[in-house]
């Protein structure tokens, strides 16, 4: 068998894997799912999954790494320290929580059991850190309250706007968040909305 077969086995196994544990989720909480259910609803034998993953609690880590590194990526395109750069990685990262909507609804339900929101803020703190808010006069106590409540904050709104269907356009979600962090609540067009 060619490697190309291989690879898109591999992929396709993965995927059904992936699928198969986040339909569970929907259902019951993650300390419920065990390996067999998983291989039942993704119609593989455990020995094909064991080729895959240690156990389901590999499985869920790779379905919240691999949507932390596509946040690392979008974050490490833009310099935040420009407004309208800040604005487009904001509505590019927005845009791609819309496409994931299904996904990042059922992570951030099971965040109690999993490290995924932790994740989000972590890596959205590495990047607000590095350099948006905090300069060198920044006293460091004060910067890390600053990081926390933009974090918290955002984090909040966004799993708000996920769970209630998404109505707003993501430019105009990435643009109420812009306006919290950079002007506060007096300072923010709250026109956006109509």
């Amino acid at each position: 068998m060619t490697s190309e077969k291989l690879d898109r086995r591999k992929k396709y196994t993965r995927m059904v894997l992936k699928d198969s544990l986040l339909q569970l989720l929907k259902q019951k909480s993650f300390s419920q799912v065990t390996v067999k259910e998983i291989c039942e609803r993704a119609d593989i034998n455990r020995s094909t999954f064991y080729a895959h993953y240690r156990d389901q609690f590999e499985l869920l880590e790779t379905i919240e790494d691999e949507i932390v590194m596509d946040m690392k990526q979008y974050m490490n395109t833009y310099n935040l320290q420009e407004k309208e750069d800040a604005l487009k990685m904001t509505e590019k990262l927005i845009s791609y929580f819309a496409a994931k909507q299904e996904e990042l609804i059922i992570l951030l339900n099971v965040s109690d059991e999993t490290s995924f929101e932790r994740k989000v803020r972590e890596v959205a703190q590495a990047s607000i850190r590095s350099e948006w808010i905090i300069s060198e006069q920044t006293d460091q106590q004060l910067s890390s309250y600053l990081t926390a409540f933009i974090i918290s904050g955002s984090v909040h709104v966004l799993k708000m706007w996920l769970l209630g269907g998404m109505e707003e356009p993501p430019h105009k979600m990435a643009k109420l968040i812009n306006n919290l962090i950079n002007h506060g609540i007096y300072g923010t067009d709250w026109e956006m909305f109509p």
